[in-house]
């Protein structure tokens, strides 16, 4: 990684910088709600590629769990169509979702804005003891620090979603790119080595826009991040750090700006598999 994220002795993420998830969740709402603000009419109902969510959806989506983690009830809401839902969690997501669709944008704004803003305070209030009690996430047990971690990402790349939608790229560099990035990124070596069928002695590289550059090598059927990368990898896979998230999030719009130079059957193999979240 061009940057570093590590726990601290009270469990916060900290990234090399100095900043916190914390400070980089502040920084993903107010690039969101800045963006919000700006959106026409059309543009709020404009399709993501997230099946079945326009950008509105992908607004209330934020504004649903930030709630839920107020300890706000969830909406007494059922929702019509649950047909694009790809799992019990996207239909448990769906709830929250639909329940805001017949708000207009400025609304939903207006409730993002007052909700981010409240959750702020409560998370400026955790203790390092608070940030590093057990929970579960939604990928295993872990802490509440690991959990706020999940939240930059998760923000971050619906972020992305909408700015895709709209055609309004921006908040690919950063810290808060780089945590969601890094969280991605710790999953590659296990996606790769199992999914992709790439063969030992192979190395391959993404170049992630200005966020990151990693090497995955494989080594008697496994694979595993190297400390440096090679002159000569077997493949480089090159791409903004939008389509990234968009490729890892399995969405339907992935840039066409991803760039495979060395093994084109390996490249290909590995963007094949990239799309690994739920």
């Amino acid at each position: 990684m061009r940057d570093v994220v590590r726990q601290s002795e009270g469990g916060a993420m900290e990234r090399s910088d100095g900043s916190t998830s914390i400070d980089n969740l502040e920084l993903a709402w107010q690039s969101i709600t800045a963006l919000s603000a700006e959106l026409r009419d059309d543009e709020w109902d404009a399709s993501t590629g997230c099946p079945g969510w326009s950008v509105k959806d992908m607004i209330s989506h934020l504004i649903d769990y930030e709630a839920r983690a107020l300890g706000r009830p969830a909406p007494d809401h059922a929702p019509a169509d649950l047909s694009h839902a790809k799992n019990p969690m996207g239909e448990h997501n769906e709830i929250g979702v639909d329940a805001r669709r017949a708000l207009p944008g400025p609304a939903v704004l207006d409730e993002l804005r007052e909700v981010t803003t409240a959750r702020l305070a409560q998370l400026r209030a955790l203790s390092d003891d608070d940030l590093a009690r057990e929970t579960v996430t939604p990928v295993g047990p872990g802490t509440i620090a690991d959990m706020l971690t999940l939240r930059v990402m998760d923000t971050w790349s619906h972020e992305q979603d909408v700015r895709r939608a709209i055609g309004r790229p921006g908040h690919e560099t950063g810290p808060c790119a780089a945590e969601a990035v890094a969280y991605f990124s710790r999953f590659l070596p296990a996606i790769i080595g199992k999914r992709a069928g790439v063969a030992d002695g192979s190395v391959v590289v993404l170049t992630i826009g200005d966020v990151a550059r990693l090497a995955i090598g494989m080594e008697a059927g496994r694979a595993q991040a190297l400390p440096e990368v090679p002159p000569d990898p077997t493949v480089e896979l090159t791409m903004p750090a939008s389509a990234f998230a968009a490729l890892v999030c399995g969405r339907s719009d992935v840039p066409d700006d991803v760039t495979v130079a060395g093994d084109a059957a390996v490249g290909e193999a590995v963007l094949a598999v990239l799309g690994f979240m739920p």
